[in-house]
């Protein structure tokens, strides 16, 4: 089963960064994002990238210009992920061949995503917008569109989420703090994806 879940890693730092990734992996979270207002985030995104680029999608978050696109294709990641809707940042990912996540809130904002190339709308923040906010703006998207639901989804509301339309989410300080051990990330996250094969194998 491929799990829709990215994981957010906001303020690993390189040292740890191949080790609580490689627990990601092994608990079966293969989208792993370094958000870049973390500490070295290239450095940490070069490290997974070359260690695990065969079993994840490893990127960065948080990404805000052009040149930093380039800069995480350097470091070998495929993942870009941004907290708003840039369609230059769109159109530099989709034209490095890598994936394109651009954080929405409004049908305004997934429409341009969309244009632009966009390979999956991240409805940000999740729990501004809500369940209900997903489900009335899905009713207009082109169907296949992907929707990651980002800031308010976890384990204990995955099903809402689903219902809704959503068909996958980024989880951030459920799996990962900076002083969290890769126990015990390894812990979250198999806790987490235990919840979701529940929720979507119904």
């Amino acid at each position: 089963m491929t799990r829709n879940i990215v994981a957010i890693l906001r303020g690993i730092q390189p040292p740890e960064a191949v080790e609580i990734c490689g627990q990601l992996i092994a608990a079966g979270i293969t989208k792993i994002e370094v958000p870049l207002n973390s500490p070295q985030p290239f450095d940490s995104i070069a490290l997974m990238a070359k260690a695990f680029s065969d079993k994840a999608l490893i990127g960065a978050g948080t990404v805000l210009s052009v040149q930093d696109v380039r800069l995480v294709l350097e470091a070998g990641g495929k993942l870009i992920v941004s907290p708003d809707c840039n369609p230059e940042v769109i159109e530099a990912t989709k034209a490095a061949g890598m994936l394109s996540y651009p954080g929405v809130l409004t049908p305004t904002e997934c429409f341009t995503a969309l244009r632009h190339g966009a390979d999956g709308l991240k409805f940000f923040p999740g729990v501004l917008i809500g369940s209900a906010g997903v489900q009335a703006i899905r009713a207009v998207l082109p169907k296949g569109t992907e929707v990651l639901a980002v800031g308010g989804a976890g384990p204990d509301n995955f099903a809402e989420w689903k219902n809704a339309g959503a068909d996958g989410f980024g989880i951030g300080s459920a799996l990962y703090k900076p002083g969290y051990s890769a126990a015990e990330v390894r812990e979250r996250a198999d806790s987490i994806v235990a919840e979701y094969d529940k929720v979507f194998a119904e």
